[in-house]
């Protein structure tokens, strides 16, 4: 199973197809605070359907709480500054794919001081960003193509 971490989103029907992507193919999700929506945000709850029950979901306050109830991890930080490519990565099974919300992205320490494990999609020059819910599916289905997609039918 792969860990889905979303740092601070901002847009609700993001983080409702993210929660159906990762009921999906069941990989966990967590999200840490703060968010810019309401978890009862109905768009949410539509973008997710009737998938919330099926769904490994973890809260934390602050970036630092989940790196300590996380201790061990392996981590991969999704960013457009980070040199590496997604598919440069080899991943496994229980690994992090941390992203950050949706205006500003990941604290740009977290990019800079983990440049092994910072990751990019290559895209068009003078482009801000990919939409996150598709980038998230982007990276998961590589990580769980590289894994043989086990556990998948």
């Amino acid at each position: 199973m792969f860990n889905i971490v979303l740092v601070e989103p901002e847009i609700p029907q993001n983080t409702g197809n993210i929660s159906r992507t990762c009921a999906c193919t069941g990989s966990a999700l967590h999200i840490v605070k703060p968010m810019g929506f309401e978890i009862t945000d109905a768009k949410l709850k539509r973008a997710g359907l009737d998938y919330w029950d099926k769904l490994d979901l973890t809260y934390y306050e602050n970036l630092d709480e989940f790196f300590a109830r996380n201790a061990g991890g392996k981590f991969y930080y999704l960013s457009k500054k980070a040199s590496k490519r997604y598919t440069d990565a080899r991943f496994r099974d229980g690994d992090f794919l941390v992203f950050g919300k949706e205006t500003k992205g990941l604290p740009e320490h977290v990019v800079f001081d983990n440049p092994d494990t910072a990751l990019r999609i290559p895209m068009a020059n003078g482009l801000r960003s990919l939409n996150l819910s598709n980038t998230v599916a982007l990276v998961l289905y590589e990580a769980l193509r590289q894994n043989g997609f086990r556990d998948l039918i």
